[in-house]
């Protein structure tokens, strides 16, 4: 499968990369800072560019079967621009007449416990957030084949193989690590089990 990455030269994002080489699909790497990625494993090709850009992005999708966009973030420090992102992305594509996407989104968003840390994370991020919720409502609005992956606190630790998947709330959500985040969104488009639905994503 031709996947295309979008912030592919994040912590999530490059083992979205060397996870998908490792299964066996060719890797475009979409990113404004391509520079950063590591020398090994390499993707099959490499686009620079801005998500908010429509030509770049449409030539990072140009050959795409699927596109995962690891997009939002709970990150203090501002612009936000998950919103902007889909909106550009969705659109190409549309236009390009690739169907299938997953993109990141932040299980804090809906969590309703522990009531404690989530209203502190929501006060926190709360521009964020937004940005996430706004996101999310642009791509289900989309005609794609989209899955919302809502990603619960990341660790940046080796794989352990268990999480949490399931389309409702989640009952004692734990951190989940960068590893298994990476492998649940190629399972995301390499099957279409969550196709048109949001699903929230914890370790175990």
């Amino acid at each position: 499968m031709n996947l295309t990455v979008l912030g592919s030269t994040g912590r999530t994002g490059r083992l979205v990369v060397s996870e998908g080489l490792r299964r066996g699909h060719r890797i475009t790497a979409f990113s404004r800072r391509p520079h950063t990625l590591p020398p090994t494993p390499a993707p099959t090709r490499v686009v620079t560019g801005d998500g908010r850009d429509a030509a770049s992005v449409r030539a990072a999708i140009s050959d795409a079967d699927a596109v995962i966009a690891i997009i939002s973030a709970p990150d203090r420090k501002g612009p936000h621009h998950a919103e902007a992102v889909a909106r550009v992305l969705a659109t190409s594509m549309a236009h390009a007449g690739v169907r299938r996407l997953a993109v990141t989104s932040a299980y804090p968003i809906v969590a309703d416990s522990p009531r404690l840390p989530i209203a502190l994370l929501r006060r926190l991020f709360a521009d964020a957030y937004a940005d996430a919720a706004r996101m999310e409502v642009v791509v289900s609005a989309s005609d794609l084949d989209w899955t919302i992956v809502r990603l619960n606190r990341l660790l940046d630790r080796p794989a352990r193989g268990g999480v949490q998947i399931s389309r409702d709330l989640l009952d004692r959500p734990r951190p989940l690590t960068r590893a298994d985040a990476a492998a649940v969104l190629l399972d995301a488009v390499e099957n279409s089990t969550h196709a048109r639905s949001a699903i929230n994503v914890a370790g175990s």
